[in-house]
């Protein structure tokens, strides 16, 4: 296609869209004066003050429906944009494509991060030492091994081997 012959083309495209837009609003002006003159007739001045008082509930229970709706509305807007990002987390898990954000340095005790994770209720410390049990070492451990210099010779050779097999058996 001949280059002219495109801009023609590309110029009835937007005259029509240009054509379609305009119908399109006018549409919109038509339908907002129709239900402006559904919904909200024009006011007429009432005489005795029990007049005022029916149009002041007449008005007062419009206003509630009109509330309900626009609940109603709003409600559904906010699920409509819920499942929105829902669907959108879900399309970026296929595409496998994530932005990893960049994480600052934190400087930061095990105490400090073990209290920010599980709340200030849980006091944890994490200084194993005060966990351990106090153990006292007894003497007698210490002296029935004896001089281990003599343990060494008596199980030096083929005789000390001997022995030692003996006396587990």
């Amino acid at each position: 296609m001949s280059s002219s012959r495109k801009h023609h083309l590309k110029s009835l495209m937007l005259s029509t869209a240009k054509g379609l837009l305009e119908e399109e609003e006018k549409e919109r002006e038509e339908e907002r004066g129709r239900y402006m003159a559904d919904t909200c007739p024009p006011a007429s001045m009432p005489r005795s003050m029990q007049e005022l008082q029916e149009l002041c509930r007449e008005f007062h229970h419009k206003i509630d429906v009109m509330d309900e709706e626009r609940y109603d509305l709003d409600m559904k807007v906010n699920k409509a944009n819920k499942e929105i990002d829902d669907l959108k987390i879900k399309v970026q898990d296929l595409m496998g494509k994530f932005k990893k954000p960049v994480l600052r340095k934190v400087r930061m005790s095990a105490d400090a991060m073990l209290k920010a994770l599980l709340g200030s209720k849980h006091t944890v410390n994490m200084e194993l030492r005060a966990n351990l049990k106090q153990v006292k070492k007894e003497d007698k451990e210490l002296r029935d091994v004896g001089d281990w210099r003599k343990n060494i010779e008596d199980k030096a050779g083929m005789d000390g081997r001997k022995k030692m097999f003996e006396s587990e058996a």
